[in-house]
């Protein structure tokens, strides 16, 4: 096989090595982990690890431009800041939301213009706004009052955006119970932003992480015409609309990305129709990363118990789990069904079981609820699809576990790009 394989922990630079061999003709990222657990198989060392393809995250911006062209994604690094996930990200010309110093400090080195950054986070330390201003980052949200004189103080020449809040109540994730000013606050908020000098340039939302309901981003866009209606009733130059985040990360979700598209260009069009002069902007984050990666985990022990009435219950005990790349799958909305890797030679019957991690925390476990799997031994592996968001950058070393090793692939395609890319 001619795929290289790539562990960050020993080249964790921007750089893209030398050495980096694209995936071979037909081959994909599921193949590269199945000849991996081939090779451990035969080891007592049978470590988790995740499979990468970057080439996934560009047919995810072509999906993306094609739904909808007149949105320019900024991506959520939040979501998944490995180095070449940004670089690639990077190399394609799209934005980048950073919500910390940290991040405007890693996006910044990749050699991103500050004018492709914006900074979200609507309350921020005095120091990450001194940081911005000497590096020229001037996009940065704002939801209330008391931020605006620090704003004055330390980034005086900040494009301020107001992020407004929406109702976000179908939504997995909500966060407009800690972000968000109020419709019937903005325009007092637009005046002392005014009264000290400060330039507002545009209104912000997020229909929050996980939306189920497609109607949020139209009732937000309307909320937002009027919040520019009334910054220019004050004087502010409006210009920028930032619709955030929300939209699925894996086909088949509901509801599908192409619904969310075709209610948000309608609401463009009706409440800023083209030709306006206004600039929007998005925030995806999973819609990105998700289906970027693959995990793969082995169980290390196993227990049957018996129910009351007879039934036998299984507990398998992985070498993963919730404080490793599993943290958010005990409150995630995407269908997670692991992949065995065990063949069976007929249907074998299913059990109720229980996936545990590694950890001593009993509480560290994949789901909730039990599942249903057949009977597997000591050994064997589980592959799970979609493990690119909220993952990676959750994980921790807790109880000395170590972090996951990650192999990262490409086509000849991306490489091309990334060699041509500025």
């Amino acid at each position: 096989m001619s795929t290289l394989l790539v562990d960050p922990k020993e080249s964790s630079g921007s750089t893209w090595p030398e050495d980096f061999i694209p995936l071979g003709p037909g081959e994909s990222a599921r193949e590269v982990a199945l000849k991996k657990i081939r090779e451990l198989s035969d080891s007592d060392h049978r470590d988790p690890f995740m499979v990468a393809d970057l080439g996934v995250l560009v047919s995810r911006h072509r999906a993306f431009c094609q739904a909808l062209p007149r949105v320019s994604p900024f991506y959520a690094v939040k979501c998944n800041n490995s180095p070449w996930v940004l670089r690639v990200l990077a190399s394609l010309g799209i934005g980048f939301d950073c919500a910390s110093q940290g991040e405007l400090e890693q996006i910044l080195g990749l050699g991103v213009a500050p004018s492709r950054i914006i900074y979200t986070h609507p309350c921020k330390p005095a120091s990450y706004l001194q940081y911005a201003a000497r590096h020229g980052v001037q996009l940065l949200t704002f939801d209330c009052e008391v931020e605006l004189p620090k704003v004055a103080q330390h980034h005086p020449g900040a494009r301020l955006v107001l992020r407004l809040w929406t109702d976000d109540s179908m939504s997995v994730y909500p966060l407009s119970a800690k972000f968000g000013a109020r419709l019937e606050v903005c325009g007092h908020l637009l005046k002392s932003a005014r009264d000290l000098g400060l330039a507002v340039v545009g209104v912000s939302f997020h229909v929050g992480s996980g939306c189920q309901n497609p109607q949020s981003f139209a009732q937000a866009i309307a909320d937002c015409r009027r919040v520019f209606e009334m910054g220019r009733g004050v004087g502010h130059d409006m210009s920028l609309l930032d619709i955030g985040g929300g939209f699925p990360g894996v086909e088949g979700s509901e509801p599908e990305f192409e619904e969310m598209a075709r209610v948000i260009n309608a609401a463009l069009a009706q409440d800023f129709p083209e030709g306006t002069g206004i600039k929007v902007i998005a925030e995806p984050g999973r819609f990105y990363a998700e289906s970027v990666y693959i995990a793969a985990v082995n169980i290390m022990a196993k227990k049957a118990v018996l129910e009351p009435g007879g039934q036998r219950k299984l507990l398998y005990y992985l070498n993963e789990g919730h404080y490793g790349n599993f943290r958010v799958f005990l409150r995630d909305f995407v269908p997670r069904i692991p992949i065995l890797v065990k063949e069976f030679c007929s249907k074998p019957p299913l059990f109720p079981c229980v996936l545990y991690g590694p950890t001593c925390d009993a509480f560290d476990k994949l789901f909730e609820e039990e599942v249903q799997l057949p009977e597997l031994d000591v050994g064997d592996w589980l592959i799970f699809p979609s493990m690119g968001a909220y993952t990676l950058v959750m994980s921790s070393t807790f109880n000395g576990f170590p972090l996951t090793s990650i192999y990262y692939t490409m086509r000849p395609e991306l490489r091309s790009l990334l060699e041509t890319a500025p």
